[in-house]
């Protein structure tokens, strides 16, 4: 299975750097998947994840190196949706950078015993959330007063002049839906987890 896993990164992540429509926004933009798999490979044999989670890591990382790929702003397919004049591919991303930090942390949490009490997890999980996304807004910030007109496409914001917000509010819902759909199947990862390496 990690075989596959890597192979589907691979190809995407290669598939990603060819010609894609701005160097720099895909260097920016792929730079967490690289971190991601950095991260993964070093800590896979003392602190390996459920399936669940590896499988939400690579969508993400597919995510992000397709928007790469394209510039947020250009991604085929998502011109025009619901009434918008925007594309918006972005808000999958953001959506997604609720969704899947949500479980990441949430696993993290549980297993590690940092919070006793499923309310409060949540309620921290969905606040890390936010913060996460707050702390990615604040990047892109500075990316753009350090770079210029080169972060434009980094940026994504297309002239909406409530991209920032509405980004937040994306991964706000990603965090909650994550939570609300899949803690029954990640809680059933986590027991034949724990019954396996007893």
């Amino acid at each position: 299975m990690r075989f596959i896993w890597l192979a589907i990164f691979a190809a995407v992540f290669l598939w990603s750097a060819i010609n894609p429509k701005d160097q720099f926004t895909w260097f920016l933009e792929v730079f967490p998947a690289i971190i991601a798999i950095i991260v993964l490979t070093a800590t896979y044999r003392s602190f390996r994840l459920t399936p669940l989670l590896y499988g939400l890591i690579l969508v993400h990382c597919i995510i992000l190196m397709v928007g790469g790929h394209f510039t947020y702003a250009e991604v085929p397919g998502f011109d025009g949706l619901f009434g918008s004049t925007r594309n918006n591919y972005d808000k999958l991303g953001h959506f997604a950078q609720g969704f899947v930090p949500a479980m990441i942390a949430r696993e993290i949490l549980i297993r590690k015993q940092v919070i006793n009490g499923h309310y409060w997890r949540d309620f921290f999980t969905v606040s890390f959330c936010l913060a996460f996304s707050a702390f990615y807004e604040l990047i892109e910030w500075w990316v753009a007063l350090a770079t210029g007109e080169n972060a434009e496409a980094f940026l994504g914001t297309q002239g909406y002049i409530w991209d920032t917000q509405s980004d937040m509010a994306m991964a706000f819902i990603g965090a909650i839906i994550a939570l609300v759909t899949l803690s029954g199947i990640h809680n059933a990862q986590l027991a034949r987890q724990a019954t396996a390496s007893a």
